[in-house]
């Protein structure tokens, strides 16, 4: 929640029209098993996020990121299927993990999300090329911010995060 300001004894009233333009993000933060470089990824798109956007998401991390790729999952739909299963056979080094059922607090993605909701809060872009810039501009300072995603990584309390070299070479 966000406050704002009026002046006393007169509600504030904040005027808008309601449009169903969207945009959605799929995003995910990287960590480097061997040099511990925390990284932020992520595409937008003017429509609902499908399975087709989702691989092609994958595909993007693939190539940017070199060695085994481990990505953590909620457990939605859009993360499952055919499409994935056959990109997981033909690039052994994807491996593709789920987090337990409701299970927010162990996704370092939502941290990403509640700081870029904190920087948008009490924002009214006049239409969606500048909610797309100022989205834009928010991810990227979260990107070139690894203290930002760093602090993403270690509020899930998971052990990987913290020490992921150490953590990997154990489940060897």
């Amino acid at each position: 929640m966000c406050k704002t300001w009026a002046p006393r004894g007169h509600t504030p009233r904040i005027s808008y029209h309601y449009r169903h333009d969207r945009i959605s993000v799929i995003s995910g933060v990287s960590l480097s098993a061997v040099r511990h470089r925390v990284g932020l990824y992520f595409r937008w798109h003017r429509k609902n996020i499908q399975r087709p956007e989702v691989v092609a998401f994958v595909r993007h991390l693939l190539r940017h990121l070199p060695g085994d790729v481990i990505i953590l999952w909620d457990n939605n739909n859009i993360h499952k299927g055919e499409p994935l299963d056959r990109l997981r056979r033909r690039c052994p080094r994807l491996h593709i993990e789920f987090f337990p059922a409701y299970a927010p607090e162990l996704n370092p993605d939502e941290g990403v999300w509640a700081q870029a909701k904190h920087r948008l809060a009490n924002g009214r872009p006049d239409d969606l090329a500048a909610l797309s810039r100022r989205l834009t501009a928010t991810l990227r300072r979260l990107h070139r911010s690894p203290h930002r995603l760093r602090r993403c990584l270690h509020q899930t309390g998971l052990p990987f995060f913290s020490s992921p070299l150490h953590y990997l070479r154990r489940c060897q």
